[in-house]
């Protein structure tokens, strides 16, 4: 949005760092790692000594740090994207100025650039409603805070009309949108109602919050105009984990969550997480976590090692397990996950269908996803945003082969069910799977 802004107003981005009159870093600080490359990254850039903007979350929660990396560096916070030009026009003129805080505002309607044509990022709230002890998200975001329903489908159907052909609805929490008695299906079918042919993705939902609007959220994801994709983390697969997490759920709600889903849609993609090596974590707590992969078998999972985010509860709790055993068990648990991931993703093996081609592939090829957000690597020339008949010829650990055969479907959801599986009910565990590690 911010990039929006600047080229509305005449500014012209450059992939050059070299070639560039001011260097601008949109920084995450929810995770360690990401934290440092931030800081490396702020470090490099710094040494051109070019006028420089810090934005995004790490100006709210951790300006010290900035100022100790940057000294010089103008920031920019999460919730000040009006103040964007202001910004840059100081750094331009080799004044410094900080604008982290800022008065929360509905983040739809704002001019785009979008790096990929065919992806319009939909953001429905921020902030969140929980209070985990382990994460700085509510530090930098705060309470849940929902953006007006009108204005999503109004920004959503403009994206559709310029090109667009998904729409990824994101928030930190998409289960807990709320709006004028509105919730996250009622949202969804606004959506669905958009002429065009495009498809919707669900971003991230908490067990404790989706749980509230279940059965209209099946409904919701049966759509053909929806993904059968479900983001939901889990975090442990241990209760008592989980309370000193503070997350607001049990592993058994968890499980119910996904069995409901499930029941209704068989070949819904099951995606969560798990961190490694929470403080007290005991060998049989993470054999649990390890426990619960195996009986769910998630289609993708992202697995992160704990490290204290500064402020949180978490970072002061005893029992803070040194690193090489919190690697150790992230390890333990992919080496598990490989072994899973090929043998389920088999089970998608001669599945025929239609797939939305949307992204051309890091190594050649292109990328399609089908109605399941599968993904197929196609090695004929194909145009983005184009529907393609495709056989599954062959599964990988975190990818499909396909095919383009001549196959006439009338929607993306096209052929339903696992040629290669033996059951296709609402067991658990009955999907295919890949594997995602952050």
């Amino acid at each position: 949005m911010a990039l929006g802004l600047l080229l509305e107003s005449g500014h012209e981005a450059v992939d050059d760092a070299g070639v560039a009159d001011l260097l601008m870093v949109f920084t995450c600080t929810v995770k360690t790692p990401t934290e440092q490359h931030m800081i490396r990254r702020l470090r490099e850039l710094g040494r051109l000594g070019k006028p420089l903007v810090v934005a995004g979350c790490m100006p709210k929660v951790q300006r010290a740090l900035i100022e100790q990396t940057v000294p010089d560096a103008c920031m920019l916070g999460p919730d000040s994207l009006r103040d964007v030009l202001r910004v840059v026009d100081e750094a331009l003129s080799g004044s410094k100025i900080c604008v982290a805080d800022a008065e929360r505002i509905a983040k739809t309607g704002f001019p785009r650039h979008r790096i990929n044509p065919l992806i319009h990022v939909a953001p429905i709230a921020s902030g969140c409603p929980g209070d985990c002890s382990y994460c700085i998200v509510k530090l930098v975001k705060g309470s849940a805070f929902s953006y007006p329903l009108e204005d999503i489908a109004r920004d959503a159907s403009e994206a559709i009309s310029s090109g667009a052909r998904e729409i990824w609805v994101t928030a930190q929490d998409t289960g807990a949108y709320q709006y004028n008695g509105h919730h996250l299906p009622d949202l969804l079918h606004a959506l669905c109602q958009i002429p065009g042919e495009f498809l919707i993705r669900v971003g991230m939902m908490n067990p404790d919050t989706s749980r509230n609007v279940l059965d209209d959220l099946r409904k919701s994801f049966a759509h053909d105009k929806v993904f059968k994709f479900l983001h939901v983390p889990v975090q442990s697969g241990n209760d008592e984990t989980l309370v000193r997490m503070n997350r607001r759920y049990s592993v058994n709600d968890f499980m119910n969550l996904i069995d409901a889903f499930r029941e209704k849609i068989p070949e819904v993609t099951i995606s969560t997480d798990i961190i490694c090596g929470f403080p007290g974590e005991t060998e049989a707590q993470f054999l649990d976590s390890a426990k619960l992969v195996e009986e769910v078998r998630p289609d993708v999972l992202n697995i992160s090692r704990f490290g204290p985010r500064p402020g949180t509860s978490a970072a002061q709790l005893k029992d803070q397990l040194p690193g090489w055993e919190v690697k150790r068990r992230s390890r333990l648990l992919s080496k598990m996950w490989r072994r899973i991931s090929l043998e389920r993703n088999r089970r998608w093996v001669g599945w025929r269908g239609r797939v939305l081609v949307d992204e051309k592939g890091l190594k050649g090829g292109w990328i399609g996803r089908n109605y399941a957000y599968k993904p197929f690597v196609l090695r004929e020339e194909h145009s983005l945003g184009s529907f393609v008949n495709v056989e599954a010829s062959e599964a990988f650990p975190q990818y499909l082969l396909g095919r383009a055969v001549e196959h006439r479907m009338t929607s993306l959801s096209g052929a339903k069910m696992f040629p290669n599986s033996p059951n296709t009910g609402s067991g658990r565990g009955g999907l295919s799977c890949q594997l995602s590690l952050f």
